[in-house]
Parts: structure tokens; sequence; C-alpha cells
């Protein structure tokens, strides 16, 4: 009885302006606004604590108008609309500009920057590593270099931008120097590489590691989790499973972060995992009206279980991990809202090691919603080009377990490395590396003190995207 209420009572709501709308036409100056009430107070998460967004608020079409006419813009009205403690939901003014992400390019080589000791303005940079295909790589600029100056001229805060960051320059002659942590030597000798940008490599490294009689997988992965990458991961899983790898290292401290679609990251789950397509990956926790809908409507909508394929022609490679640990070490990484969700996902059927930072815990999930009978990109209204991002749902695992304050990490580490010893990125001496085949084989969780370099550290080249959160795609009831 209760749910057959709550259905009418959400059916009434969400289709009583729609039918109202048949005898009272909307004002051609707020069919945004219209658009922009309607789909907030139909499936925003938060939707029962903005009294503005309250079903009992209008008692007609000629009410809410008459609200909505108040507001000077559609921006105002939504932000009025949206709890002043949520960042993450947004109005898109343009719709056309909502692309997956495209291949990604950067810098041929990528670098930390530190305020030389004994000075206030004269800066050092170490190099973190250079692109396979580079010209640094050619030329012989190589993790854990030094050089402070640039086509001569010593690298200062103020003139760093320019002559390293959006210098037109076709080629950098860079001053090398040593340096141990407190002077900086001159070596006599530099470097010119080119400026260039590429395309970053869908997989940084992939090693297998012998470990007490097994072989551990490790992965650096620096690129975002869309549909671009799938399949250069899925080729990597395939090498891994030939091997017979039971345990995985997912190296992410140079990852770009970034949110994606939970559709990519189950995808990504059923590489790591072999799982059959009934078991359950994720499941949805939608606001009071639209959960019930759904429950009675399209229950199977709110669950994403393991899939088998990567689209038509791809079948996923599976191996059946036992472990998974994820290095999330990064100067301001927490890892991404796409990380996240996959460590939640995962925790059920295989334990995950957390390696590095605290976790944020953005375990909220956003849909776009276009001006239409179904909130859908087809029959939408050309009129103009708005749209809504808002946050609908809590993501849940197969235990209906969330993470709304983040997973605490199982060995921690500095934020930053230690540019005296960077190491070897995949060889097991490089310190991280180390560290964790340590605990691997022994349990050994260290010492938990930082090994901290007390430098004033300026910058760091890797550029990481804005986390927009993980999106999901959704068949929604169609109003008309």
């Amino acid at each position: 009885m209760i749910k057959k209420f709550y259905l009418l009572y959400f059916l009434a709501t969400i289709f009583f302006f729609e039918n109202c709308s048949k005898a009272y036409e909307i004002p051609d100056d707020l069919v945004v606004q219209d658009f922009i009430w309607k789909g907030l107070n139909a499936y925003y998460l938060y939707q029962d604590q903005v009294e503005d967004l309250s079903d009992r608020r209008f008692n007609s079409d000629q009410q809410l108008n008459s609200y909505l006419k108040t507001f000077t813009s559609p921006s105002n009205l939504f932000n009025s609309l949206v709890l002043s403690s949520d960042i993450k939901s947004r109005l898109i003014e343009d719709y056309t500009s909502l692309e997956e992400p495209n291949i990604r390019s950067e810098k041929g080589f990528q670098y930390g920057v530190i305020v030389e000791p004994g000075t206030t303005d004269n800066l050092l940079c170490y190099v973190l590593y250079n692109l396979p295909s580079s010209d640094a790589k050619v030329k012989g600029l190589d993790r854990g270099d030094f050089f402070n100056a640039v086509n001569g001229t010593q690298l200062t805060k103020t003139n760093f931008g320019n002559l390293l960051v959006t210098s037109s320059s076709n080629a950098f002659t860079l001053t090398m120097v040593n340096f141990d942590g407190t002077t900086v030597t001159p070596t006599g000798n530099s470097i010119t590489v080119n400026n260039e940008t590429l395309v970053s490599p869908p997989i940084f490294k992939e090693e297998l590691i012998p470990l007490n009689g097994e072989d551990i997988g490790y992965l650096i992965y620096n690129n975002d989790f869309s549909n671009t990458y799938l399949n250069d991961l899925n080729n990597t899983i395939l090498n891994f499973k030939n091997q017979s790898v039971t345990k995985l290292i997912l190296d992410l401290r140079y990852n770009i972060g970034g949110g994606g679609f939970a559709r990519n990251i189950a995808k990504l789950g059923a590489m790591l995992t072999e799982q059959s397509t009934d078991e359950i990956f994720i499941k949805e926790q939608w606001n009071t009206k639209a959960q019930t809908w759904f429950e009675l409507n399209q229950p199977d909508s709110l669950i994403t279980k393991f899939p088998e394929s990567l689209h038509s022609t791809t079948t996923i490679n599976s191996i059946n991990l036992t472990d998974i640990y994820i290095i999330l070490n990064g100067e301001n990484f927490s890892g991404s809202s796409a990380i996240e969700l996959l460590i939640n996902s995962l925790k059920p059927y295989m334990k995950v090691h957390i390696i590095g930072n605290q976790t944020s815990g953005n375990n909220l999930g956003a849909i776009t919603l276009y001006n239409s009978a179904d909130y859908n990109f087809a029959l939408r209204n050309n009129t103009h080009t708005f749209a809504l991002q808002p946050k609908v749902l809590t993501f849940l695992n197969k235990n209906d377990q969330s993470y709304e304050n983040g997973f605490s990490s199982t060995l921690g580490f500095c934020n930053t490395e230690n540019i005296l010893n960077l190491g070897t990125l995949g060889n097991s001496s490089e310190p991280i590396l180390n560290r964790i085949l340590d605990y691997i084989s022994n349990g050994n969780l260290g010492s938990s003190n930082c090994n901290s370099d007390n430098y004033e550290h300026f910058l760091n080249s890797i550029s990481r995207e804005p986390d927009l959160g993980v999106f999901i795609k959704q068949t929604l009831p169609n109003t008309l």
C-alpha cells in the first residue's frame, strides 16, 4: 500500500505541471527556467531539503511562472535551488560542449619544481618522467635529473611561466645541475629538447615483477577511464592473465584524475575480477520520489552488473585478482570520483589496498538532463542549449556500502616523492614500489613517518583534470 501511495504521489507530482502546461502555455522567456525547476524538482538528490523545490510549493503553473519571473537569469535560479554545500551540480549553458574526453596530449617530459634552498626566488626543477617517443627521451633527459635554467636564464618565480610553461620556442636548452639536498652545483652540461606536445601513451608502463615465486602485475596508468583507453587496458589485462597474475599494483601517482561514466568503471571492474554477469557491481540510491518510481517500474535500472563486453565486437578480458594495490600518492591528489567508485565496487570481491592518501569521499552520481519530456537528448527543445547536470544519486556496492567519508590508506606516504632518490619507475628498487612489495611479501607496514624534505614545493607540471564526478545514463519516465 505504501509503495502504491508513493507511486501515485510521484506521478501526480511529476505530471501535474506538464498537464497544466497543455492548458497554460509556458511563456517563451521562461522556457529555460521552467526546465530547470522541473528537472531539479523531479531528480535533484536533495530536493526534499530545498523549500522552493517542494511538491507543495506551487498550486499551478501560473504560480510557478510568477516565481520564475523573479530571477534575472537561469543561473541565478539554478544557484538558488541547489544546496550551498553542493559544488558539483552544474547548469550547462551550451550542451554542445559536452563531449567524451579526446585523446590526451602532454609535454614530452614532466617535472616538479622547488625553491632553491638558501634563496627566496630561484627555482630548481627535477624530472619526473619522459614520454617514450619524446625528444627528451632521445636526448637523455631522465627521471631524477635536475635543471635550473632555460636558454641560459636562471628560472625564478617571476619568469618561470614564460620560460617553460607558456613558451612558444621550438626548443628548450636546459642547464643541468647536481643537487645534494642543500647545494646546487652546475654540471657544465646542457640538454636541448624540443618544445613538443605528444599523445600520452594509453598504458605508460606495464611490468611483471617476480616476488616469492609469483609474478606481480604492475601498471602505471596516467589517463582517464573514458572509452578512448578501455581497449588498451583490456589488452594489458589479457597480458597479465596469460601470466597468471593474481595481484596487481595499479600506480596512479601521475594520473590526471577526473570523473567518467559508471558504465566504464563497471567495464574496468569486470577486467579485474572474474565474476558472473549476474553479480552486482554498483547499486544506485536516488531521491525518495525517483527511487520509489524506479523500484516499481524499472528496478533493474538501479543496478549495474558486471558486463561481459566492451562493445559488440570485443569481449572483456578478466583476471581473478585476490588483491589490488592502488597507488594514490601525489601532491594534492587523493584519487578521483571514478577511482573511489571502482574501489567501493571491488571491495566485496577482493582485497583493495590503498597506498598514499586518504580519498575525498565523492560518492554521488550525476546525470545530464535535457529539456524534453523524458529529459533525453533526442527530443530536446531546440530553442536553447541549456542542460542540467545535477547530483541525483548515491553509489552503493553489492553490500549496500557507500563511501561519503572516503577511504583510508593502508600504507601512507609523503605527498611528494623523495626528489634525491626518485628511482626508476617499474624497477623493484624504486622507493614507493619497493615498500609496497615489502608489504605484499611480509605484511610490513613500515614507518608511518613521512620523509619530509622541508623544501618549498612551487609547482608540479602534471595537469590534473577537474573532477566533475561520475555520470550515469538512465531511461527516465516520459512526462507527456
